[in-house]
């Protein structure tokens, strides 16, 4: 395990605005909220603040992660809302994965939300990298996922991990694995679980998500097929902006286009262009 820290600290950031304008970035699951400041420094030169909040369980230890469900996460993005909420006039959402299926969670529960952008959704993992046969056995296995003596196995994130961008991967791998702060490297089948049960809520509830949605996809995702974004595309009420990114994977935010990520997200949230 890479990037553990002892329960208690929290990774979570925020930077004050000039706008009146608000977005919460939200981390994918065993990720963390370092992950998020690359695409935090450029909303906040165009006048956001920006509130990154550690999601419950994470940046601690399997064990951690594995007492949380999503409903847990939820909660912590809920909280970070109040609290941006009250310091802006606006409030926008971006997630990565998870992150983004969260930012949809809440929008579906609070309509004070504005907008929301979402990068890499994932339903399966059935992009490029992954094997054949490895989302045929991820459905086979759901069922049992959460069972105790199963919940805990674990998956690693294969090579080049997300990120087409040759630096980065390189520093993934001189780091082994802990080259975000706070992140784990592998997945429990457990967590896997609850990211299942999350996708299908917001299937549910998209219906009820009629705020205007930016869906950011890598066209060669290696860990997730743009047919994802597709299918939640299919299950939002609300006015849905998909766009494929060239030149990426499924890190988007972090890999080759991501200034070009956080422009599209800016513009999407309504900044004016960059000083």
């Amino acid at each position: 395990m890479s990037g553990a820290v002892p329960a208690g600290i929290d990774y979570g950031f925020k930077l004050s605005g000039s706008t009146g304008k608000g977005v919460l970035l939200i981390h994918g699951l065993t990720g963390a909220p370092a992950e998020m400041k690359y695409l935090a420094r450029r909303l906040h030169r165009r006048g956001f603040s920006v509130h990154a909040p550690q999601l419950a369980g994470h940046c601690q230890d399997y064990a951690a992660l594995l007492r949380t469900t999503w409903h847990d996460w939820l909660a912590s993005v809920e909280a970070a809302h109040a609290a941006l909420r009250a310091d802006v006039d606006e409030v926008y959402a971006a997630g990565i994965c998870v992150g983004g299926a969260l930012g949809l969670a809440l929008a579906a529960k609070q309509r004070a939300l504005k907008a929301a952008a979402v990068y890499s959704m994932t339903f399966r993992y059935d992009g490029w990298n992954m094997r054949r046969w490895y989302d045929a056995a991820a459905r086979l296995l759901e069922p049992f996922a959460n069972l105790p003596g199963v919940r805990r196995f674990s998956v690693g994130e294969p090579y080049p991990y997300g990120l087409k961008d040759e630096r980065l991967r390189g520093a993934v791998e001189q780091s082994q694995g802990g080259l975000i702060e706070g992140a784990l490297d592998r997945l429990p089948f457990g967590a896997l679980y609850q990211m299942h049960r999350l996708a299908r809520h917001v299937e549910r509830v998209g219906a009820g998500v009629t705020q205007p949605v930016l869906l950011l996809h890598s066209r060669e995702d290696d860990m997730s097929h743009p047919r994802n974004a597709e299918r939640l595309r299919t299950a939002l009420a609300g006015p849905v902006d998909l766009r494929l990114v060239e030149d990426s994977y499924h890190m988007l935010h972090v890999d080759k286009q991501r200034n070009l990520v956080a422009d599209w997200t800016a513009r999407f949230f309504g900044a004016g262009e960059p000083a």
